[in-house]
């Protein structure tokens, strides 16, 4: 667990404080982070996932809610605040889900996360159309380009899709769905009792004119070309606006003041943008947690429909950021643990001790870079960027009689790394410039291997963010400490400390460089075979919906 120190705890307790939950697919983290961004104390709890054939990927939204009334209830009863300190309540979390709810707030099934792509079909025959770059109707297309800046993804994982599905294959559920929300948006409610989604929550339904980033609305003609109806999607505010206070019996529950105030909040990649202190036009940040993307605030908006990305509203008024997606990478770490590791050695003596990663590190350190030749490719769920994936599927490549543990594990680090330099590229031509430094957050930066891994493979300055895990919350306490006016944008690059910064080795230039190409040859020989081999069985079956509070 991150904390300041003792003495710093004791000096900041008359402090002004933001109750900060970050719900990510892995669970909430509770935190209790200063208006400048210091930590003082967190709490987290696993939650599971539920996988379901036909692509289904679930999760139980009254399991979310137990897991963070217990995290905070856990992390104020330290006493580390008072509770008259703390101003705010603000939340981000795992983005691109769907909580289907009735007019009490409570969740008519499962939530349906990001990772679900049961709604492809049905997405495709909302479209009267194969869902492709290609293959998009053509006025379609134009107009979803023209008002949103992108378009629904293929791969049937946006709540668009996730709505359609339960239109066409759950229809008893969508009749009595009051309103579908995104995870942030469902917790807001069970905080304040408002029904409400912000302007970046939003937008991965496809449905509102984002030619403002001032001024989100839905557009009648996006919600007819959808099919959705308008009557069953919550109102919009922007992030930085109050969605209401705190109810009554959840403030006494925790202790908290009856009228403290429940911030609008983003989801985790805007709010890892601006946890990562990298707030300014051009300045970018890596993201490395069970997913992983490159990301920066660019001053226009615009789409790269190739690759499966593009600049939309930001949390942080008026301001646009790129927003991408690749699906799995701090989760191949935890796969390998898990799936593959377990053996009598180091790895099982540790097993169950929190600092698992760090044994990893300690193995990884010891092979030579390009892992003796075998190559990891991170598809474990398909992708999303640079290409949009669904069927696509992991592998160990080049295995040999002489591979080692040792050089499996390794060549996970560096799979994941040119994953993102796959999407590096990219994202570069399309702010026009090369980054001077990416700032590295989440989980996977709390590996001093894997920065340096990226900065050889990406070629590129990585600065290690002090507390990394904290950037999701971090962004939230800024957005409300914003939102208060504690703070102003410009003020937060000021905020953040740099643990390291790690410089690419040149001498690894030329060996990177050979085995990206072969890299991404892979993908292009794997893609077919995958496609083939991972066509959907049969049409896939509606969860049950969970037990009623």
């Amino acid at each position: 667990m991150n904390r300041v120190d003792a003495e710093t705890i004791k000096m900041k307790t008359d402090d002004t404080f933001i109750l900060a939950i970050d719900l990510g697919t892995s669970g909430p983290k509770t935190a209790l982070i200063s208006v400048y961004g210091e930590v003082a104390d967190s709490e987290f709890m696993e939650t599971p996932v539920i996988l379901l054939p036909g692509g289904g990927a679930e999760q139980d939204p009254q399991g979310w809610w137990t897991a963070i009334m217990s995290t905070a209830k856990k992390v104020l009863a330290k006493g580390i605040v008072h509770p008259e300190s703390i101003a705010a309540v603000s939340v981000t979390s795992q983005w691109s889900g769907t909580v289907p709810v009735d007019r009490e707030g409570r969740n008519l099934m499962n939530a349906i996360i990001w990772m679900d792509c049961r709604g492809c079909d049905a997405l495709n025959e909302a479209l009267k159309g194969r869902i492709r770059i290609e293959g998009y109707p053509p006025l379609m297309l134009m107009n979803w380009l023209k008002l949103t800046g992108g378009a629904p993804a293929p791969s049937g994982k946006d709540p668009i899709a996730h709505i359609l599905w339960l239109k066409r294959d759950c229809s008893d559920i969508y009749e009595k769905t009051y309103k579908f929300l995104e995870p942030k948006d469902y917790i807001n409610m069970r905080l304040t009792g408002n029904f409400t989604a912000t302007f970046d929550s939003i937008l991965l339904h496809w449905v509102t004119d984002n030619r403002n980033p001032s001024h989100v609305v839905y557009h009648e003609k996006l919600l007819k070309m959808a099919g959705i109806d308008r009557h069953k999607l919550p109102d919009l505010i922007r992030a930085v606006d109050v969605v209401g206070a705190v109810k009554k019996e959840v403030a006494d529950e925790l202790g908290l003041k009856r009228d403290t105030p429940v911030i609008g909040g983003t989801p985790d990649v805007p709010s890892a943008c601006i946890g990562s202190g990298a707030v300014r036009d051009y300045e970018g940040h890596l993201y490395i947690g069970s997913s992983s993307w490159i990301s920066a605030h660019v001053p226009f908006k615009k789409t790269d429909l190739l690759h499966c990305f593009g600049s939309f509203p930001s949390p942080l008024p008026g301001r646009y950021m790129i927003l991408d997606e690749q699906e799995c990478a701090g989760k191949c770490l935890t796969w390998l643990r898990d799936n593959i590791l377990y053996h009598k050695d180091e790895l099982l003596q540790e097993e169950n001790a929190p600092d698992i990663f760090k044994v990893l590190d300690r193995i990884v350190s010891r092979v030579p870079a390009g892992s003796n030749s075998v190559i990891f490719t991170p598809w474990l769920y398909g992708e999303r960027t640079p290409v949009e994936d669904c069927r696509i599927r992991s592998s160990f490549f080049n295995l040999s009689l002489e591979s080692t543990r040792e050089d499996l594990a390794r060549s996970v680090f560096e799979g994941v790394a040119f994953n993102q330099k796959w999407l590096l590229g990219p994202v570069e031509k399309f702010m026009g410039r090369r980054f001077e430094y990416l700032n590295f957050i989440g989980g996977g930066a709390n590996s001093d291997v894997w920065s340096q891994i990226l900065a050889d493979i990406l070629d590129r300055p990585i600065r290690q963010v002090e507390g990394p895990i904290h950037a999701n919350a971090r962004g939230a306490a800024f957005l409300a400490a914003i939102a208060l006016r504690y703070i102003t944008v410009d003020d937060i690059p000021n905020r953040i400390r740099i643990k390291a910064e790690y410089k690419p080795d040149p001498d690894k230039q030329k060996l990177y460089t050979e085995i990206f190409a072969e890299f991404l040859n892979l993908y292009k020989i794997h893609k077919k075979v995958c496609s083939r081999i991972n066509k959907k069985a049969g049409p896939p079956v509606c969860a049950l919906p969970v037990q009623a509070r």
